[in-house]
């Protein structure tokens, strides 16, 4: 039997299988008027116009996280930086923008102030930035605003990277923060080299 046979009997086989099938009459979609279209489309452009104001929503978490000793080192960067950026960034070669110490705040002052210095760095400028945190090794809950910042930091797509600072800017109690470029200068850079 040849490959044809074999296709034609299956064919055969099939149109006989679906010989009794009939259409079904179809009864249950209806065709929604141009006027509720345009509630369903007016929906959406609430929601997409919403979303542009999600830039000024505090979306850092104060739920649980993940603690981290007292004199812990704190260190992260995303894949793709320069390690000789992150070498610089852990030596203090770059000079702070901004100093934001966070000493007698609750969790929720701390949050807000992270949020809004990282809201502020791509109007003022800021690229690289130290946070005083404490270690709370004396405090109820040891590390608690260190252990924040380090879940923070994480959250934030604007940071490229962190590392505990020297002990001559707070050692295990701050931490260097290094940001993304912003787009002025990136576009100024890609500018040179074309």
């Amino acid at each position: 039997m040849s490959r044809d046979d074999s296709e034609d009997n299956e064919l055969a086989e099939f149109i006989h299988e679906m010989g009794d099938v009939q259409k079904l009459k179809q009864d249950k979609i209806v065709a929604k008027s141009q006027q509720e279209q345009a509630d369903i489309n007016q929906h959406y452009r609430q929601r997409a116009a919403l979303k542009k104001d999600d830039k000024y929503t505090n979306f850092l978490t104060d739920g649980e996280v993940e603690w981290v000793e007292p004199l812990s080192i704190l260190s992260h960067k995303i894949s793709g930086i320069q390690p000789n950026v992150f070498k610089n960034l852990k030596a203090a070669k770059y000079q702070f923008d901004y100093h934001l110490d966070l000493h007698k705040m609750n969790v929720i002052q701390a949050r807000d102030a992270v949020f809004q210095l990282i809201n502020s760095a791509e109007v003022e400028d800021f690229r690289c930035f130290l946070v005083i945190h404490g270690k709370g090794e004396r405090s109820k809950q040891p590390a608690r605003l260190k252990s924040y910042v380090n879940h923070w930091l994480k959250q934030i797509h604007q940071v490229v990277a962190f590392h505990t600072a020297l002990p001559k800017h707070g050692g295990a109690g701050s931490t260097y923060v290094l940001l993304k470029k912003p787009k002025q200068k990136r576009k100024i850079n890609h500018a040179k080299y074309d």
